[in-house]
Order: structure tokens, then sequence, then C-alpha cells
């Protein structure tokens, strides 16, 4: 979401005249832009923001603005007690950043966090910042309704409203006509993506079927699915188009129903199963990752073996896995104690990361002997003889380049793997 939130507000920026640089101390005007959900990224916020208080020394004419969700959340303690930025502009303000700038370099303190119901940034054509020209980010709704107890998101981003499909549509289609080969449609949560106009309703299946069918060279990926929303409709949708890629993301947080609860997820543990169940019948094949979160509040041994024997039941390609940390403003910080001690929540999360490990694993000695259509993304990171890429489950793939190039579809036999990497050649 980070990503694509930059590339609008490069785009708002070059309309008014700015230009980007690769090198930071040949900047003008530095904005960094920061998520809120988790603390270690607030934190390296922070450091990052100190190590640059020698640029400032340097250029008193430099300004560094926050933008994003810490922006909304940390206002006052950025602008009046650390003073370390000149600017702070919430996730709805982008358009005002020009006003902003002007205010900053006339030597006042640049402030905008109103959130919005209507804003979607929907008539802004995004400058690409991926380097690959063959994958990119397409938002397509922002905010979230879901009030989990431990998520700050609906604090800082605010209400769901969904973006009009005919601009989807129109930034997916010139993508395609720059040589993207693949896209990813981004949301809080995809599922619950809706528009109504005065004919029709149009959902998350609708409009991911009107994207898929664009082109047929055209890999559609999209994140993130709420276990309470994920619908069969959906998974039909998905089943349907080859270009449709095969992997969804569905995060559990627990394997625990009275953990689920205490979150307010709105879905228990077999409801979870069965949607699971329900992906594994309608589309064979499919790859499964997950978030999960260790040493929630009040969360037992028996909660956290609850989560283990979930891993292993829905068998995981890949996994998120995290201690919880409390967030200030939250439901869970305003009602519940954080009373899991730190030794306890981190052997958790230790013996969490060392099952997903196998299964990970596992997953990926299952593809040995198996042809996959790939998606060359460009050289591989240890030899400029090797390609690398991605199939439709997500799995990255290293192979000799036999002169093939990038962005274009290799069916790749797998003959060996890593941990991390599937290794094959070209067939």
């Amino acid at each position: 979401m980070n990503v694509a939130d930059s590339e609008v507000v490069v785009s708002i920026l070059k309309d008014s005249g700015f230009t980007s640089t690769d090198n930071i101390n040949d900047a003008g005007l530095i904005l960094v832009n920061t998520c809120s959900i988790r603390d270690n990224a607030e934190q390296r916020i922070w450091g990052r923001l100190r190590e640059m208080g020698h640029l400032k020394k340097r250029n008193k004419d430099l300004r560094i603005g926050i933008i994003g969700c810490m922006a909304e959340r940390l206002k006052e303690r950025l602008l009046e007690t650390e003073k370390l930025v000149d600017m702070v502009v919430g996730p709805d303000a982008y358009r005002e950043l020009p006003v902003l700038i002007a205010e900053a370099e006339e030597g006042h303190k640049a402030v905008n966090v109103l959130l919005s119901r209507e804003e979607t940034y929907a008539d802004i054509s995004p400058v690409r910042m991926d380097k690959n020209g063959v994958s990119s980010f397409v938002s397509i709704m922002r905010g979230c309704n879901n009030m989990c107890a431990y998520c700050v998101v609906p604090y800082v981003r605010g209400a769901e409203r969904s973006r009009d499909p005919d601009s989807i549509i129109r930034e997916v289609n010139e993508l395609v006509s720059s040589g993207y080969r693949e896209l990813t449609l981004l949301g809080q949560n995809v599922d619950s993506y809706s528009w109504k106009n005065d004919s029709e309703v149009i959902g998350f299946p609708q409009l991911l079927e009107r994207v898929a069918l664009i082109n047929p060279l055209l890999r559609v990926r999209f994140s993130t699915s709420h276990p309470k929303d994920i619908s069969d409709e959906l998974l039909h949708t998905i089943a349907r188009h080859e270009n449709i890629c095969k992997h969804i993301h569905l995060p559990a947080q627990s394997g625990s129903s009275r953990i689920l609860k205490l979150m307010n997820r709105e879905y228990t543990r077999e409801w979870y199963m069965e949607r699971v169940s329900a992906i594994r019948r309608i589309i064979p094949g499919c790859a499964i990752s997950t978030d999960m979160i260790t040493g929630f509040c009040t969360e037992t041994d028996e909660d956290h073996i609850e989560s283990l024997s979930l891993m292993v039941w829905a068998a995981y390609d890949f996994a998120y896995m995290f201690k919880y940390n409390e967030r200030p403003g939250t439901k869970a910080a305003r009602k519940y104690k954080d009373d899991i001690p730190d030794n306890i929540k981190s052997a958790r999360l230790t013996e969490m990361i060392a099952l997903q490990n196998k299964l990970s694993a596992k997953s990926k000695k299952q593809d040995v002997g198996k042809v996959f259509e790939v998606l060359i993304e460009g050289t591989s990171k240890k030899s400029s003889e090797h390609l690398s890429g991605r199939t439709s489950q997500n799995k990255v793939v290293v192979f000799p380049s036999s002169g093939a190039k990038k962005g274009e579809y290799v069916n790749v036999r797998i003959e060996r793997c890593t941990s991390a990497t599937l290794i094959g050649e070209i067939i």
C-alpha cells in the first residue's frame, strides 16, 4: 500500500514541477512515507529522521516531511516535541502537498492530517517507481471498516471507500500499454470492494474478472482477502481465468476461536478452515499464505498450540509471523492488558517460525519435477547468467537464461529447491 501511495505522491509533485533524485544529498525536499501498523516500523522511522538531522545542518533550505499513517497518528510529537520535520501530511491529504510545501518553505509548520470519506486518488496516474517494468500495483480502495482489536489502520486511514471501476480499468490499460505483464490489486480488504451506479453493483469478483479480461498475457494478483468475506463467487472467478494467479493471502492471525473473538476478527477457527477447504476444492493447486500474531492478550499455551495446529492443517506455503505489540488507540490498548511476557511471546514466535520453515520447505519439495509457467522478472541476484521469476502460486524460480528475456513467459521444470527458491530449467 505504501508503494502505491508513494507513486501517487510522486505524480502530484511532478505535476507541480518537482523532479525526483536517487541521491539524498541532492534533495531539497525529503518525504518519508510511513506505516503505523507495527511498532518496529515506527521505531525505524524515528531512527531515520534523526539520521537526517545532519543533512539539515548542511542544507538549511532542506525541508523534511512525514507522510502517511504515522503522520496522522503522531502529528504533535513530530512537530512540537521531537521537532524533526517541517511537514506532516496524512494519507488523504496528498493533493495539498504543493501548498503545504510552500508553507514549509516560508518557515511555517505545515500540517494536514484530515481523513476523508471520498478521497481515492482515482483521477491521478501514479508515476511507477518499480525498477523491473514487469510488475506493478493498482490501488482499488482505501481505508478499512474492520475494527480488529489490535489494528490501528481504521484510525489512521479512515473508513472504506472504493474506487470507480472505470478509473481502475483505465490505469490497468495504461500499464499493459507500457509493457507491464503483472499487477496486484490492493486494498486493506479487497473482498469488500463495492461500487454502485444507477444500474448495477460491482463487487470484487466482477472487478477482478473485468481486469483479467483486458489481456490474457496480463497476470493479475490481489491482496488482501479477509476470511469473513472471501466468497465462493470470488473463488470461482479465479478458477475460470488462467491469468488470475493461483495464490490467496488469507490472514488467520490465530488458530484459537477464543483469541479470534477477542481480536474482533468476526470468524471462528471452523469458519476459517471451511474457507481454506473451499479454496482447495474450487482452485486445485492454489497456494495459500497467511499472517499470524503470537502473544495476543490472554493467549494461553493451549491457544498457541491451536495456532500451530491450524498452520499444519492448512499447510501454508508462506506466512508473515509477528509478536503482538500494543498500538495506542486501538480497542486492545483501551480494554485489554498486554499480559503475555515478552520472553514467552518470543519463544512462541520462534516455535511458529520453525514450524513454518518446515511447511514452506515441504511445499517447495512437492514442486520438484513439476513444470510451471514463470513470468521472468529479471536477472538472478546471485548470477547474471540466471534469470528469476515467479510462478502463478507466487513462488520464486531461478533458472539459466537460455536466451529468454525479462517480461517473457517460459515453462520451467523444477529440478531442485532451497528453503526459499525453486531451481529449474526452461523446457
